[in-house]
Formats: structure tokens, C-alpha cells, sequence
């Protein structure tokens, strides 16, 4: 771990992972970049550059992408990878986890989010908001959990889906990769199939 941080995306969710960078107090500078060169400021921390200049930070800073979108959090993540990138976990401090959760690099963890035991959250995941995720879920890769969606015991997310704000999953179920899971919707059933899913019943549009 560096003693900076830079993060990838100044806008609404890399405000909200700067903001947990900042209460976790493990770095001494936190700072943006974002292809807006409008922007030079963000949540009060300078935007020093555009994703272009991003090989003259590898050396010094911890990298984290703060962009919102699955897909394109993805491509970023893995040209970082691809670089040596040093790539942290962001866990805000009221965050509730429990024994054995494995957490993925560039996955951030927001207030009031609770992870019971033996989970997995993948790489590059977002769990919202007092979202909560029971026993020994698997959440892969690039998963966005919105704030206040609720995810019994023994669910799988499958790689870069979204679980919409207020939604329920039952236990025991799977939902297939690049699914979306529309807001307040209810699944009961396992998703099978690609694609958006609303209602209560949750069901495929």
C-alpha cells in the first residue's frame, strides 16, 4: 500500500469513494483524475490530470477506479491490471463485515452496508448504500448492489450485474452474468437469462 491515493472518475461515485478514502485515514493525499478538464476540483481535492496521465502515478499511489458503470469500471480495472497497478479495497467505517468475507481489489463498500460470513464480493464491485448481503453469497466480478437491495443467504450475482435500489433476492437463488435486477423488484426464482428484470415477481422484460 502507497501512502496516496488516486482515484478515476471525479463525478457522483468517485465523490462517494473519495469520501470513504478520507474516512478510512490510510492515505496521507487523495486526489482525482477525470477526462473533464473542466473539472479541477471534486468533494474539495484537486483533479491533477485526465486518464491519459495515468502511468505517472503507477509508482507512488494505491489507483481505484471510481466510475459508476459496470462495463466501463471493467475496461479501466483491467488496464490497470494490466499495468501493475496497485488496486485497494475502499470500506467505509460503518460498514459492517463479517468473519471470512473475501473482498476483491477495486471493490468499494459504502455506509451501512453489511456482508455477513463467508461471502466472496469479486473484483471491482460496488455494494451500496445500507445494501445488505448474507452468509455465503458469491458476488462476482463488476456487480453494482444498490443501495438498500437486500440479498438472502446463498445467493450468486453473476459478473457485472446490477441489483437495483430496494430490490430482494430470495435465498438460494443465481442471477446469470450482465443481468439487470430493476428497482424494488422481488426475485424468487433463479435469472437464467441475460437481460432486465422487474416486478414482484421479478420478471424478464
Amino acid at each position: 500500500m502507497n501512502k496516496k491515493l488516486l482515484i478515476i472518475g471525479a463525478s457522483g461515485h468517485g465523490k462517494v469513494v473519495a469520501d470513504i478514502a478520507l474516512k478510512m485515514k490510510n492515505w496521507e493525499t487523495v486526489v482525482f483524475l477525470d477526462d473533464n478538464e473542466k473539472i479541477t476540483k471534486s468533494l474539495g481535492l484537486k483533479v491533477v490530470g485526465t486518464s491519459k496521465d495515468i502511468d505517472d502515478y503507477l509508482d507512488e499511489y494505491d489507483i481505484f477506479v471510481g466510475i459508476g458503470n459496470n462495463n466501463t469500471r471493467e475496461k479501466v480495472q483491467n488496464k490497470l491490471i494490466s499495468i501493475g497497478a496497485s488496486i485497494p479495497s475502499l470500506i467505509h467505517p460503518n460498514a459492517i463485515i463479517g468473519e471470512e468475507v473475501e473482498i476483491g481489489k477495486g471493490t468499494a463498500i459504502m455506509a451501512g452496508a453489511i456482508i455477513n460470513s463467508c461471502t466472496t464480493i469479486g473484483n471491482g464491485c460496488i455494494i451500496n448504500t445500507a445494501s445488505t448481503i448474507d452468509h455465503d453469497n458469491i458476488v462476482k466480478d463488476y456487480v453494482h448492489v444498490s443501495p438498500g437491495a437486500h440479498l438472502a443467504g446463498t445467493v450468486e450475482v453473476g459478473k457485472a450485474s446490477w441489483i437495483g435500489i430496494g430490490s430482494i433476492i430470495i435465498n438460494n437463488t443465481s442471477i446469470k452474468n450482465d443481468c439487470i435486477v430493476g428497482a424494488g423488484a422481488v426475485v424468487i426464482n433463479d435469472l437464467t437469462e441475460s437481460g432486465t428484470y422487474v416486478g414482484v415477481p421479478a420478471k424478464i422484460t
